[in-house]
């Protein structure tokens, strides 16, 4: 009997579509999470840990958080439901020699679930165009945050300020670092470290200067 493969799902041939047959972001980590983790990452100080602290990287995309949190010492879990967008990603930790440090996994988030405990959880603009649960998918990532651990969640705060009503819509509402932080509904035992609004300045489509409200929390479980 022949096997046939799973029929992808809606969200799963969108995000393949999405990403395409070439590279749609610039391979960079996100300008906010590495502030934020910078002090976290192990370096020469921190030789011990280094060896052993993990990170787990949700919608991971083609990898750019993924490799740099590589690139600083972090064996990293790297999960997103695009497979053309994890393959990018593997073949560029290949390139650059960190093919060893990076487990890519294909999987869905609404769904996925894991009995491994990181030291580092991050989700970085997971939203989604498609319908996506990502409140229950980041409060169910704070059980994946080993004790003394933490939990990084940036996204968008709101539309840029170009955009006309309509525009750049999500599946979810987009909510402030208030609003994030009662979502996760992280209870006793959690502290939060950082919960701001932060206002970068982009490019309009025609080039004028614009700007977009990004939410950005790190908390740590004790």
């Amino acid at each position: 009997m022949t096997a046939h493969p799973a029929p992808r799902s809606d969200a799963e041939t969108f995000w393949t579509a999405r990403y395409g047959d070439s590279p749609i972001w610039s391979g960079r980590p996100n300008a906010s999470l590495v502030d934020v983790l910078e002090s976290l990452v192990p370096g020469p100080e921190r030789a011990d840990a280094g060896a052993t602290a993990t990170a787990l990287d949700l919608g991971s995309g083609e990898g750019g958080d993924a490799l740099w949190l590589a690139a600083q010492g972090w064996r990293v879990t790297a999960v997103d439901i695009a497979p053309n967008a994890l393959d990018r990603g593997r073949a560029e930790a290949e390139r650059v020699g960190l093919d060893d440090r990076v487990r890519w996994v294909q999987a869905d988030l609404a769904t996925w679930d894991t009995v491994e405990r990181f030291d580092l959880v991050a989700a970085s603009f997971l939203h989604s165009s498609v319908s996506f649960p990502r409140a229950a998918v980041l409060r169910r990532a704070t059980t994946f945050v080993a004790p003394g651990g933490h939990l990084v969640v940036i996204g968008h705060a709101g539309s840029p300020s170009w955009a006309s009503h309509g525009e750049h819509e999500h599946a979810e509402p987009l909510v402030g670092p208030e609003e994030q932080v009662e979502q996760l509904a992280l209870g006793d035992g959690w502290t939060v470290e950082v919960g701001e609004l932060r206002t970068r300045h982009i490019p309009a489509p025609d080039g004028r200067q614009a700007t977009l409200d990004d939410t950005v929390v790190l908390a740590r479980r004790s």
